[in-house]
């Protein structure tokens, strides 16, 4: 795949007027937060129909212009991705594969009708943000450096089409713990809204999706829960994925359980390393359907050990107790399991490159 310079983009550096002071960022990292405070910088770079990619800087981290007729606003075209940066044990800096995202970035693109972007391309402008804002990521124990690409339809018009011009765009925030709580394990809603339909956009990273989530989520949170989980549209009876996170269900058996992903899932990353570190720990791994009645018959039997939700933001956390308005019930002892801190103990270790990576998932970028 071309590189900025292959595309025959040139990538050019704006001067940052006023950047953070040493002690305002250090305030900051003590204890970031998650998505509420941001580095200096920013990766902008324009696409228009008849000229492809071009005007790529690296500049200061500022509001963007938009016209009030931008598709973006009408229209919600707009998609994003979320990975990080870490620290590694060796005191370099990396990125937990990349390309991963990329690939997912552009199937999210296609689906909502937008330019994909060269794979090379996302991982290289994701590259020299990290390396510029290098001293924003956190020392403390399970911090990084979140960062967020996402592009958005910019042509002015309101005419129901694909628009003819967009922003791809990257920013970082330095992060700590996604769940506030604290708790041992999270305890989530059973929504009986949907989250999406067969033939909709469930599979793409757009934020129509997460905006569906908002009313549910506040249900949840009303209600003394961490999060929300979803059924399928069908027929309300399947377990599909939580408001931002991937499920696992984990069985006495060594069977260890996830929903398939047949359109209205979206394809995780973290999901999927899981799934590859689980099959090296010698467990049945298996991806297909799992009721909500079946989830509380086995948590009552003993038979279902462990649940646990993953993602980027959160990457492994435990479940432990599940309520709707006709269902509640623990699973297991109610707090984290031996596998879900197992798996995720491997993926983390990796990560942060304290354990052999044989899978080519870390990515250094110095």
């Amino acid at each position: 795949m071309a590189s900025l310079a292959d595309a025959g983009l040139k990538f050019t550096t704006l001067p940052h007027p006023a950047p953070a002071s040493d002690e305002t960022r250090e305030a900051v990292l003590a204890n970031p937060g998650f998505g509420t405070n941001f580095t200096d910088h920013m990766v902008v770079i324009e696409w228009t129909e008849g000229q492809g990619w071009h005007n790529a800087t690296m500049g200061p981290r500022e509001p963007i212009a938009l016209d009030p007729a931008a598709a973006v606003l009408h229209y919600a075209q707009e998609i994003f991705e979320g990975l990080k940066a870490y620290k590694q044990a060796d005191g370099s800096i990396a990125l937990f594969r990349p390309k991963a995202n990329a690939a997912r970035f552009n199937r999210s693109a296609e689906r909502l009708a937008m330019p994909t972007l060269p794979e090379n391309l996302f991982v290289e402008a994701v590259e020299r943000l990290v390396q510029i804002d290098r001293a924003w990521i956190p020392d403390a124990e399970g911090a990084s450096l979140y960062l967020r690409p996402f592009m958005i339809a910019t042509e002015a018009f309101l005419g129901v089409r694909p628009a003819k011009s967009y922003k791809f765009i990257v920013i970082a925030s330095p992060a700590g713990n996604y769940f506030k709580s604290g708790a041992p394990a999270v305890s989530i809603w059973v929504s009986e809204y949907t989250r999406a339909a067969p033939g909709g956009t469930g599979a793409a990273k757009c934020g129509g999706n997460y905006a569906a989530s908002l009313v549910p989520q506040g249900e949840a949170i009303d209600r003394g829960h961490d999060q929300v989980v979803f059924l399928d549209a069908a027929e309300h009876k399947w377990i599909e994925e939580l408001g931002g996170m991937n499920l696992y269900f984990a069985f006495e058996d060594g069977t260890l359980l996830t929903p398939a992903l047949t359109g209205t899932i979206l394809a995780g990353i973290t999901r999927d390393s899981l799934l590859t570190l689980a099959r090296e720990e010698g467990l049945n791994v298996v991806e297909g359907r799992y009721s909500l009645e079946q989830w509380r018959e086995d948590a009552a039997s003993g038979k279902l050990v462990e649940t646990f939700a993953c993602g980027t933001a959160a990457v492994v956390t435990p479940v432990g107790k599940v309520s709707g308005r006709d269902v509640e019930f623990t699973i297991g002892s109610g707090g984290p399991g031996q596998l879900t801190q197992k798996l995720k103990n491997r993926l983390v270790a990796i990560q942060r490159g304290e354990a052999e990576d044989t899978h080519g998932w870390v990515h250094k970028i110095g």
